[in-house]
């Protein structure tokens, strides 16, 4: 019977690059700049690693396919590195193959590295859309902003929330994670913004305004994993280990009949309640420190708040117009500035995501530093509401 990875990984070291519109660097430039910083964390050699996994999503617009971009640019012994890719959790995958690499006994110390380089393209957004056997005929003209703004029209019917509260709670969700990246140099958006702006901000898909979607950057992170003993072995004190790792993938459902209301994501709260499971935790609202969610748009931060069972299903929106997710808070959220101004490098954004939670367990977050955090987590969603992927990853001091 499976029983899980819980505190079967540690995370020796992690990097992350300055994200934005990097016209200074390209890919290569950038996974060596995140893995400089990761390398010299962990204190191992490159000649020590025994395998790597290598997140990108839209590879076509700069590293091109495989391995070998990543080998190259670090000049790795010929070790096995494996490309993946799913969608906006691509990050994380590359994390989940490292970290299950190392839990099976198939490796003593793996990498996972993450890399986007798309602002080269011009484009102002994401440069393709998936296709598939019948995409082209349903939704030929679906728009990212447009498919997320129904979460918010389902969420007003479903709970009978007006769409003035909800729309002031999204726009809460920006300012927070405004403030939050204000604090961080690597951060690509560094403004504070009050409601104000946000509430007046061009429309883009009503309701999402300007200020509620976020944008596309540049940017690499990366991580190196082993075991406890391991790092045990090399010095390591304060351990910050793996607690779960969990995907969950749309089969249908959403898209095949009304049984799915549109107001939630189904794969989030089987990742989530998957999750908390191997990592042993019942009460997420009490347990969880702190917790970086998918923002593609803030109302999926908004949804996600109640998927991962945080937030009681319709009182998310009051939850954060309360100060419940501020980085002052019972559990701070996007305490790095999140997708929204950290940015949305999308093969990076999950090892962002946890970067900045390790960073926290070990007090080295720097001016967003939170008090005594323990257990972090990360969350990803790829896709569309009505057919996407999830991942959620949960970390914290070893033992815990």
């Amino acid at each position: 019977m499976a029983t899980g990875i819980k505190d079967k990984v540690a995370i020796l070291g992690m990097g992350c690059s300055k994200f934005g519109e990097r016209w200074d660097a390209d890919a290569e430039d950038l996974i060596v700049e995140a893995y400089e910083e990761c390398i010299a964390d962990a204190g191992v050699e490159t000649s020590q690693i025994d395998a790597a996994w290598f997140s990108t999503a839209i590879e076509e617009v700069h590293v091109g396919k495989s391995g070998l971009p990543l080998s190259i640019a670090l000049r790795l012994p010929n070790i096995p590195v494996t490309r993946v890719e799913n969608y906006c959790a691509s990050g994380t995958e590359s994390f989940r193959g490292a970290v299950y690499a190392v839990a099976s006994g198939a490796a003593d110390i793996a990498l996972a590295c993450g890399v986007e380089k798309l602002k080269d393209t011009g484009y102002g957004g994401l440069p393709q859309r998936s296709r598939g056997a019948v995409n082209s005929m349903y939704w030929a003209n679906a728009s990212a902003p447009g498919s997320f703004a129904q979460l918010a029209t389902a969420y007003s019917t479903k709970h009978g929330v007006s769409m003035d509260e909800i729309k002031r709670a999204m726009a809460q969700i920006s300012v927070k994670s405004h403030e939050n990246g204000a604090k961080n140099p690597k951060a690509h958006l560094q403004k504070v913004i009050d409601i104000d702006t946000v509430l007046n901000a061009p429309m883009v898909a009503a309701p999402l305004g300007l200020f509620d979607c976020c944008g596309v950057s540049d940017g690499a992170a990366a991580a190196i994993v082993t075991t406890p003993e391991i790092a045990r072995s090399m010095g390591k004190h304060d351990l910050v280990s793996v607690k779960a790792l969990q995907l969950a993938v749309s089969n249908g459902q959403e898209a095949s009949h009304n049984s799915w209301d549109g107001s939630y994501f189904i794969t989030t709260r089987k990742a989530a309640e998957r999750a908390y499971k191997e990592a042993g935790i019942d009460k997420p609202r009490d347990q969880i420190s702190m917790f970086e969610c998918h923002d593609c748009f803030s109302v999926t931060e908004l949804v996600t708040m109640e998927d991962l069972y945080i937030s009681e299903e319709g009182e998310a929106w009051q939850d954060v117009l309360d100060g419940f997710y501020n980085a002052d808070g019972q559990v701070p959220c996007q305490i790095d500035g999140g997708l929204k101004c950290f940015g949305h490098p999308i093969g990076a954004s999950g090892l962002r995501m946890l970067y900045e939670m390790y960073n926290q367990v070990l007090g080295r977050a720097g001016d967003r530093q939170l008090e005594n955090p323990t257990i972090g987590m990360t969350h990803n969603l790829g896709g569309f509401p009505h057919q996407n992927v999830s991942s959620i990853a949960i970390v914290g001091k070893h033992g815990l």
